[in-house]
C-alpha cells in the first residue's frame, strides 16, 4: 500500500463486526463543498509563489514561507475531510476520523431517537446538508455529521435501515 492511500484511507472494513453479519449500507464521504477553503487556501498560495519573483528579494521569503504554510495547510485540512467517514450498516451507525490519530464513534440503531437533516440555502442549491443525531446520550461523537451529500436519501436510507431492523415497530397499513 503506497503512502498516499494509507494516508487517505481509513480502512472502514475492520471496524465491522463481519462475523455477526454486519454490511455496510451506505458509507459517507463529505460533499465536495467541504473542499473549497483548502482549495481557496492552495490558489492563494500558487498565487503568493507566482507573484514571490516580483517583489524585493529581503521580502520574498516572507511571500514563500507563507505560501509554504498555506499550502500545508490547505493539504492537512484536505486530508482530514478526506477520511472523517459516516458509515450506515445494518446494525448501527458510526463515524471514523482522524488523520495521526484515529476517532471511532459507534451508534446502534436501537439509541437513534432523532434524526435532523439542515439544510442552508446553499447547501439546497448545491445538495448537500448537515445530520444532527438525538440519543438519550448527552454527550456524543456522532451528534452533527457536516456536508453530507444528498442528505434526504441518506436520511431515508438510515430510516429504512431502522425499520428493517424492526426497531420502531410494525408499519401500520392505511
Amino acid at each position: 500500500m503506497s503512502l498516499v492511500a494509507w494516508i487517505s484511507d481509513p480502512q472502514i472494513g475492520k471496524h465491522l463486526l463481519r462475523e455477526e453479519g454486519e454490511v455496510v449500507v451506505d458509507e459517507v464521504k463529505h460533499h465536495w463543498f467541504a473542499y473549497v477553503r483548502p482549495a481557496v487556501e492552495a490558489t492563494v498560495a500558487l498565487l503568493l509563489l507566482v507573484w514571490s519573483p516580483f517583489v524585493l528579494v529581503q521580502l520574498a521569503w516572507i511571500l514563500l514561507l507563507v505560501a509554504f504554510a498555506l499550502l500545508l495547510h490547505a493539504g492537512w485540512c484536505t486530508v482530514r475531510e478526506h477520511r472523517d467517514r459516516f458509515v450506515i450498516t445494518n446494525m448501527r451507525v458510526f463515524r471514523v476520523n482522524g488523520v495521526l490519530s484515529q476517532s471511532l464513534a459507534t451508534m446502534p440503531l436501537s439509541r437513534i431517537l432523532d434524526i435532523s437533516v439542515k439544510k442552508p440555502l446553499h447547501g439546497r442549491l448545491l445538495g448537500f446538508g448537515h445530520f444532527c443525531f438525538e440519543s438519550a446520550a448527552q454527550e456524543q461523537g456522532l451528534r452533527d455529521i457536516r456536508y453530507v451529500g444528498r442528505p434526504d436519501e441518506r436520511d431515508l436510507a438510515i430510516q429504512r435501515v431502522v425499520q428493517r431492523a424492526g426497531l420502531r415497530g410494525p408499519r401500520v397499513p392505511n
